[in-house]
């Protein structure tokens, strides 16, 4: 926890990718959407691609998709934010307090009971919400956390550096993911409990800008990145370079395709 952060650190039971194997609601179960959380010490990034988007997926980009492309990928979910666990008796209350997400905002807060079965699987419900979800740690992604920024912003003020990032670098073990939110902001008159989907029929010509959000998940080796899913298909089996040098406590120098360049350590 850093000075003045009212947020403690997340237990480290929780730090590495979970991926869910189950979901329960009222409505039926699911066990086919691809779900993986990874969680760092203080940061997660969630990605969520559902059977049906695989219709939209195509390797020539968002430009050149359909309209019933796109309301495919439309079905996905995700997000990034900063987590908060409260310890309760007999079960933890986690808090996933996004900034930002794939789909507008919902209704209530995203919080579940957290009750583990071990050390690698975990039981959560719903507390604002009639759910279950069965997570899976992944095996590789425990160890070394860290999260990067892709801002000019100083050190230290964690509220430019957020609003100010291009991206962000979330490394779990040997799990890495990347966030590259969307440059344009809700369409005016968009309400809590809106659907992506709902937003592109009311504003098709947008189609391709609300898209435009990337989480990308795959594995890291030897300075080597296979991404394994992403919300922007184009990515999908790709292989990038990634590698990454300390350069203090409060930044460091990512060498990609793109060329190096500093980002700032959020954690």
């Amino acid at each position: 926890m850093s000075s003045g952060d009212p947020v403690p650190d997340v237990p480290e039971r929780y730090r590495g990718v979970w991926r869910r194997t189950l979901l329960e609601t009222p409505e039926g179960s699911d066990t086919t959407t691809w779900v993986h959380w990874l969680q760092t010490e203080r940061w997660h990034a969630d990605l969520r691609v559902p059977a049906v988007a695989d219709v939209g997926r195509s390797a020539s980009g968002l430009a050149t998709m359909s309209t019933e492309q796109c309301l495919a990928l439309a079905q996905q979910k995700g997000f990034f934010g900063r987590t908060e666990v409260q310890a309760q008796v007999p079960r933890d209350v986690c808090t996933w307090h996004r900034r930002f997400d794939l789909q507008p905002a919902g209704p209530a807060p995203d919080a579940g009971w957290m009750e583990f079965d071990g050390d690698d699987r975990v039981i959560e419900t719903g507390v604002h919400g009639v759910y279950r979800e069965v997570w899976e740690r992944v095996p590789g992604s425990t160890g070394r956390t860290l999260v990067l920024a892709d801002t000019d912003a100083r050190p230290g003020d964690e509220a430019r550096m957020l609003a100010t990032a291009r991206a962000f670098l979330l490394l779990a073990g040997a799990c890495l993911m990347r966030v590259r939110p969307r440059r344009l902001g809700w369409p005016f008159g968009t309400a809590p409990g809106d659907t992506l989907s709902l937003l592109l029929a009311r504003h098709p010509a947008s189609a391709t800008a609300l898209l435009d959000f990337e989480i990308s998940y795959g594995r890291l080796r030897d300075g080597v990145w296979c991404i394994e899913r992403s919300s922007l298909p184009e990515f999908e089996g790709r292989t990038e370079a990634m590698h990454w040098q300390r350069l203090d406590d409060t930044r460091a120098e990512v060498r990609s395709a793109a060329g190096a360049s500093v980002w700032r350590v959020l954690g």
